[in-house]
């Protein structure tokens, strides 16, 4: 291929990045570098290339390009080829590829082999289903995995799932004055057991619905008030919105996450460790 041939399909392959026609754009990067994997720019054609198959979620394609584009950043300086390796190797759960490129792109990560289990700190992931999107709380595992540790209110979504979300942030959450990125869904990692609930429950006093929210995540499971779900605007979610988890008192409606034979006996537990606790209408949502 001659060069001028190369450069009519770089021109191509910008213009069909600019419209967003990935499979396009990532067909014209791969023709380019079969001929000149190594030219100077090369390390940008590997990286869009293998980004427009994060993009199309040809995941083996996307890492295997993505391979390429890391062998030619810089490691430990925080270079975007680490970070979308890592993500393609998550997804097709290459441990040690995973682990090789957060560690290139400057991560420390907890020590041993395999799955990467650690504590990332707390964010919120923007779930996606059929077009519908919320925002809910979740514990990053990894740079790129987080367990959601809110009860979704999206039907099919639940509460102790493992999603697998980007590393841009889209907007933020800001509680008691600290600030949370906000992280785009990317796929359901893994899946969770947990159905959920509502039920009517009485709380005479906040402490009373706190103690409720307590005693569900001592085993490991999800309860919160209903009314803590916020509806905002596509604007709105995308920027920086403060908010606050009221725990109020009086009878109102609660998520659970819980197994079906389960939820019962706590809310019954529950209803017996103080003076006027009551529940009712529990049912799977």
């Amino acid at each position: 291929m001659r060069k001028n041939e190369a450069k009519a399909l770089l021109e191509q392959a910008r213009a069909a990045w600019d419209a967003e026609q990935w499979q396009l754009a990532a067909d014209r990067y791969e023709e380019v570098l079969r001929h000149f994997p190594d030219e100077e720019p090369s390390a940008i054609w590997w990286f869009d290339a293998a980004l427009a198959h994060k993009f199309l979620r040809n995941w083996p394609k996307a890492f295997e390009l993505g391979k390429e584009a890391a062998a030619r950043a810089p490691r430990g300086e925080g270079d975007p080829a680490y970070w979308n390796l890592g993500i393609a190797a998550t997804v097709l759960r290459d441990w040690p590829a995973a682990r090789d490129a957060w560690s290139g792109f400057g991560i420390a990560l907890p020590e041993g082999e395999g799955e990467i289990v650690g504590g990332f700190g707390m964010a919120c992931v923007r779930l996606e289903t059929a077009g519908e999107h919320e925002v809910v709380w979740a514990e990053r595992l990894c740079p790129t995995r987080a367990r959601v540790v809110s009860v979704p209110v999206t039907p099919g979504r639940r509460f102790g799932e493992v999603v697998l979300h980007d590393g841009a942030p889209t907007g933020e959450r800001i509680v008691d004055g600290r600030s949370y990125s906000v992280f785009d869904e990317i796929l359901l990692f893994e899946p969770s057991d947990l159905p959920t609930h509502t039920a009517t429950v009485t709380a005479p006093a906040p402490d009373d619905l706190a103690a409720l929210i307590d005693l569900f995540a001592e085993r490991g499971f999800g309860a919160e008030p209903a009314g803590s779900v916020n509806l905002l605007c596509k604007c709105c979610s995308e920027g920086s919105h403060e908010q606050q988890r009221d725990v109020q008192a009086g009878t109102q409606q609660v998520l659970l996450a819980a197994p079906v034979d389960g939820a019962g006996p706590l809310l019954d537990a529950w209803a017996a460790g103080g003076p006027g606790r009551a529940w009712r209408d529990l049912h799977r949502a």
